[in-house]
């Protein structure tokens, strides 16, 4: 029996590599993306590229969750610019508990499919701010899972 790994797959830099990491350590793959209204979906194109050229990704779901209905983020909120500079505290590109929706999915899937692991692409040193991005989050999603 293969060792199983649910990917969280943005499509961006982040967690494409992390994909590339997970297949590397030999895990067959699920690959999770999110359709969340975000403001384009260019990432979601580049997350079912991803998914299709790595052979150890054995599916590639896409889930739709419309996180425009509670808003308070630029990337769900049309009447939210996108700012050009970055600013001080949480930026308003942050989605509101986005990583924890996206991880408690990732869990409910890793449960279906009999997955020992769970693999998310954040950045620790450049999370800009966002709190779902910060290695105490990861630790505390790491022992509510266990």
């Amino acid at each position: 029996m293969s060792k199983k790994a649910v990917v969280l797959l943005s499509g961006g830099l982040d967690s494409v590599t992390v994909l590339a990491l997970a297949a590397q350590q030999g895990y067959e793959l699920y690959a999770l993306s999110f359709d969340y209204g975000q403001r384009h979906n260019i990432e979601l194109d580049a997350a079912r590229c991803a998914a299709n050229k790595q052979s150890q990704v054995k599916a590639h779901k896409v889930i739709s969750l419309d996180l425009k209905q509670i808003g308070g983020s630029a990337l769900t909120d049309d009447s939210i610019d996108v700012p050009e500079q970055p600013g001080e505290g949480v930026p308003v590109t942050y989605v509101p508990a986005r990583n924890t929706v996206f991880l408690s999915i990732a869990l409910g899937w890793a449960e279906v499919v009999d997955a020992s692991a769970i693999f998310i692409g954040v950045n620790a040193v450049d999370y800009s701010g966002y709190p779902d991005c910060r290695p105490e989050f990861i630790t505390a999603f790491e022992h509510l899972a266990a």
